[in-house]
């Protein structure tokens, strides 16, 4: 039960649970351990699990043509990853998600989340929420792409995650804000100045 406690923290945020939907929920979802560096998915396998960070921190990125990575999404502690296209539609998606840092995870299979609404259709609530929100900041994530310079949208990380400033490689905030690493190093360097 210990283990399951920041999640079910989660889920209570937009449900009430009762103790039944909660031990079948426990039931239906596993514990597990990834290491940095380690892939939680592979571009071009089907994404067959949600997994909820425990403690550490998970990314999903595309490699374009060249080899260069773009960062999409970094799931820290309390949040929810997966490659939601591939996960919905059953077929093979084109992101890799992998550990920024030692991380514990609790997943839960698609399969799984199947029994889960039919046996309780509140959790459909929930994952909608999920689904909605999760939605709502990539498209905020296009709209500041395409509206804000390099250093607002650096700003804005240092503001929307102050932890991970010191724990990700300048290479992996440089992909998260869609700039060069030469670029980036740039930018510090001018900030430093100021």
């Amino acid at each position: 039960m210990e283990n399951f406690n920041l999640i079910i923290s989660n889920i209570e945020r937009h449900i009430s649970l009762t103790d039944e939907q909660k031990t079948d929920f426990q039931s239906l979802v596993f514990e597990r351990i990834y290491h940095k560096g380690q892939l939680l998915l592979r571009a071009g396998e089907t994404c067959t699990n949600f997994a909820f960070v425990d403690k550490g921190c998970v990314k999903s990125y595309l490699i374009d043509e060249k080899g260069f990575e773009h960062i999409l999404t970094i799931a820290v502690r309390d949040w929810w990853i997966a490659d939601i296209r591939s996960y919905v539609t059953g077929t093979p998606g084109n992101l890799w998600i992998e550990a920024i840092e030692n991380t514990k995870a609790i997943v839960l299979s698609r399969h799984n989340q199947e029994i889960l609404f039919r046996k309780h259709p509140d959790f459909e609530r929930y994952f909608r929420i999920l689904t909605e929100r999760g939605f709502a900041v990539s498209q905020q994530r296009i709209v500041e792409r395409m509206s804000l310079s390099a250093e607002e949208r650096f700003e804005k990380f240092i503001h929307q995650y102050p932890a991970l400033l010191h724990q990700l490689s300048h290479q992996q905030i440089a992909s998260y804000i869609d700039v060069t690493p030469s670029f980036f190093s740039r930018m510090l360097k001018k900030r430093k100045l100021k």
